[in-house]
């Protein structure tokens, strides 16, 4: 008997096979120019594309998850709802809801509300950031996450000036300018 793969997720994946994961080298336009491994976009420091996505509740509060430890990047610390890269050719809102539901198992509405070009803060990627609202209860993928959970705004704002060095530097910048956006948004 055949065991179904859960539709969203993936099996634990060794650290050398995510090295060989074919992601697109971009210009400092995010426009496509090849495809190359993972690893070797990365130790290269080569433009690539992911998305990010900030998943809030109705109490205005925004779920983070900590990295697994054995992660190649950002390993134990506290970082967006969910990211990752795109697949050659992937749409942009595609790879936020592929990437919500392999790692939080939920399907939410998403809406994308920034483009980031690249830079040292977001390890050399095009970002571009989704926000979605729901009150669903996310499932962590385990070979991803070691824990989730929702933070009020004050403590967001309290650990990342007590504490910046558990957070990801790219949630770290991602999250000043979402906020700058919506202060702007809040006074035109």
């Amino acid at each position: 008997m055949s065991e179904r793969k859960k539709r969203g997720r993936k099996p634990k994946e060794s650290l050398e096979r995510i090295k060989r994961e074919p992601i697109e080298v971009v210009d400092e336009d995010c426009q496509p120019l090849g495809v190359l491994a993972r690893g070797m976009i990365h130790t290269s420091k080569l433009f690539h594309r992911s998305v990010h996505v900030f998943l809030f509740n109705s109490k205005g509060e925004l779920y983070l998850q900590r990295r697994n430890p054995d992660r190649e990047e950002n390993p134990g610390l506290w970082s967006s709802s969910a990211s990752g890269h795109l697949s050659p050719g992937e749409p942009l809102s595609i790879a936020a809801q592929r990437e919500l539901k392999e790692e939080l198992n939920l399907k939410v509405k998403l809406e994308e509300v920034i483009r980031v070009p690249p830079c040292a803060e977001t390890n050399w990627e095009c970002v571009t950031l989704f926000v979605g609202k729901s009150d669903k209860i996310p499932k962590p993928n385990p070979s991803e996450i070691s824990e989730g959970r929702f933070f009020s705004i004050q403590e967001l704002e309290r650990l990342s000036g007590d504490s910046p060095e558990i957070f990801s530097p790219a949630f770290l910048y991602l999250w000043k300018l979402y906020r700058e956006k919506i202060s702007q948004i809040a006074n035109p």
